[in-house]
């Protein structure tokens, strides 16, 4: 039998009528609990899947996991019943330490300066028997051993489009996870129904070993979620606090990468950080000197190995993406479009003259007698100079059918030839190490000179480039928008404004010049001679009311897009500070039929 509930009266004030509450809201509450962490413990994807190298009848789809799966599937075509069982792959070198943007629980394993690896695995599927012009839907899912399953949502994709089809292709780079980046991505995916690729300048993210700043970082940046549609970067401006989440872009549209600076990790270590690591590349040329005496004092077992973690590496960027070849150099053809895509990049040195600064300019005064802890300036990766490896495959794909017979050419690469950055200066060549000495044969200084007139890609790639017809050059770096056209019409556009802006050195702004050097490193302008383009349709406006030829922003971000139905690539501008204004295209331009 129940006992009666006490009337009002009977009842002491503030206590509760039902006896039985507490119970039901301890039992709710830990329902609530176990639905919670039971919604947490499921398998989850670390990325959508995206999409990398059609070709006319097939594409490939890459996605990655925290956890190896005992069955990774793409499902396609109608109703989903095409399978394409995926390769599995462990990315090698990706780790995190206390810099890193994670969670506390994911910290506790990390001490001092040590990194941690971190476990994260790549599925790569290639689906084939495609039509080109024909989209079909697919979905990824991955099986775990314990008998948990996740799939993506349903996605669209489709080979290389044939040639004649009016195809968008986004123009970006240095996404680098700045706050801009994903308003950035976002005003692309609002603008355009879809895009058919992207094209990308290099400096992705900022340390690539970092998996955080692929994959998962904190503040809601990392670089698939903002090409994908789920980043949350929050932008504060004036007070006025706004989320956005990138656009679902490489879900339906292949990403064609070129490779940075930012992709680069210098010398391999376990027991310094992450930036430590990535600020400290070493010229493979000098590594190679002091091997022979290296190895008296230590038993080294794989030579190549061995030189790769005291030099530099690019292996994250390499098992990320899917490449036509082992080097980051490559060629593909998309639509009317011929892509050629060089290793155009070199280590960024600070400026600084100080007697601390491991610079561009100069060695530490600390380190003049010790060679193994010299920078060697601002030395470059991977040779592009005439007669290297890199210049004769550039020349054998000028030379090729697939080039020539290409309605559009374009060459995509990191370093800017042309700009009114800051990232342009000194010219890009091989670093000239001047030893200066005292009387009785001391050290007092180690400096670097970088000649104007071997600057290769001025010197060498340029007027290759202009021989063969390529229509356009896309680069970044230095983190703003200008273009800029040659003489024989060739166009110039750096397309990277996403914030972090080194500035634009034009009128009264002067880049920083070391005094006593020998070479010019011009101060003012493109140091390459070439006048930048006034923006044809809505140019900003500068103090004095005279149109500017570029955007260097922090707080206006640009993009642009290529149609080759039409041939004309414009430019656009959403400025952060007004979250509710529209997007402005303020330059079009058109490349010449070939």
């Amino acid at each position: 039998m129940l006992t009666p509930l006490p009337d009002r009266a009977e009842t002491p004030q503030g206590s509760p009528r039902n006896p039985w509450f507490f119970a039901v809201l301890i039992l709710t509450l830990l329902l609530l609990g176990l639905i919670v962490q039971s919604f947490l413990n499921q398998p989850k994807l670390l990325t959508d899947p995206f999409l990398q190298l059609p070709t006319t009848n097939s594409v490939r789809v890459v996605w990655f996991t925290e956890f190896p799966g005992i069955r990774n599937i793409v499902a396609c075509g109608k109703n989903l019943t095409k399978i394409a069982v995926a390769n599995t792959t462990k990315l090698s070198r990706v780790r995190e330490d206390k810099e890193s943007r994670i969670s506390d629980e994911m910290k506790q394993g990390i001490t001092g300066s040590n990194p941690i690896a971190r476990n994260i695995w790549r599925h790569e599927a290639e689906v084939t028997n495609l039509m080109p012009g024909v989209r079909i839907p697919y979905q990824v899912t991955s099986d775990r051993k314990d008998g948990a399953s996740v799939s993506s949502k349903i996605f669209s994709l489709s080979p290389t489009p044939a040639p004649g089809i009016g195809l968008k292709i986004l123009f970006t780079s240095d996404h680098q996870l700045m706050p801009m980046t994903a308003a950035n991505l976002q005003k692309v995916a609002e603008t355009f129904d879809k895009v058919d690729a992207v094209f990308m300048a290099g400096d992705l993210i900022n340390i690539a070993d970092r998996a955080s700043e692929w994959f998962d970082d904190d503040r809601g940046r990392a670089f698939f979620p903002g090409l994908q549609g789920r980043a949350f970067s929050e932008i504060d401006k004036n007070g006025i606090k706004t989320l956005y989440s990138g656009g679902e872009l490489i879900q339906h549209a292949p990403l064609f990468p070129a490779i940075g600076n930012h992709e680069i990790m210098g010398r391999f270590s376990n027991s310094s950080t992450l930036n430590e690591q990535f600020n400290d590349p070493f010229p493979r040329a000098a590594v190679e000197k002091i091997y022979p005496y290296l190895t008296q004092q230590y038993a080294v077992k794989d030579r190549d190995l061995w030189l790769k973690n005291n030099s530099f590496n690019s292996d994250t960027y390499n098992e990320i993406f899917s490449f036509p070849r082992e080097k980051n150099y490559y060629a593909v053809t998309f639509g009317d479009v011929r892509l050629i895509t060089l290793y155009v990049t070199n280590i960024w040195r600070t400026p600084n003259l100080d007697p601390g600064a491991r610079g561009k300019y100069r060695e530490r005064d600390e380190d003049f007698d010790r060679p193994e802890k010299w920078g060697y300036g601002q030395h470059i990766f991977e040779p592009i100079a005439k007669g290297s490896a890199q210049y004769t495959w550039l020349q054998k794909e000028l030379n090729s059918s697939e080039f020539q017979q290409a309605k559009y050419k374009i060459v995509m690469f990191h370093h800017p030839p042309h700009s009114l950055g800051d990232n342009i200066v000194p010219a890009y060549t091989d670093p000239v190490q001047i030893v200066d000495r005292t009387s009785d044969g001391e050290i007092n200084m180690v400096r670097y000179e970088y000649p104007k007139q071997q600057d290769y890609l001025i010197r060498d790639v340029v007027p290759l480039l202009e021989a063969a017809g390529v229509q356009l050059v896309l680069y970044g770096h230095s983190h703003l928008w200008n273009r800029f056209i040659s003489s024989s019409g060739m166009h110039f556009l750096e397309t990277s404004n996403v914030g972090n802006s080194y500035g634009a050195f034009a009128g009264k702004k002067r880049r920083f010049i070391p005094p006593g050097y020998q070479e010019d490193y011009s101060a003012i302008g493109d140091p390459n001679n070439l006048e930048p383009v006034v923006p044809t349709v809505a140019p900003l406006l500068g103090k004095d009311g005279r149109a500017l030829p570029y955007i260097d922003s922090n707080d206006i971000t640009a993009f642009s897009v290529f149609d080759t139905g039409n041939g004309t690539v414009s430019s656009y501008y959403f400025d952060t500070r007004k979250p509710e204004s529209a997007v402005v295209k303020f330059d079009e331009f058109k490349l010449k039929n070939s």
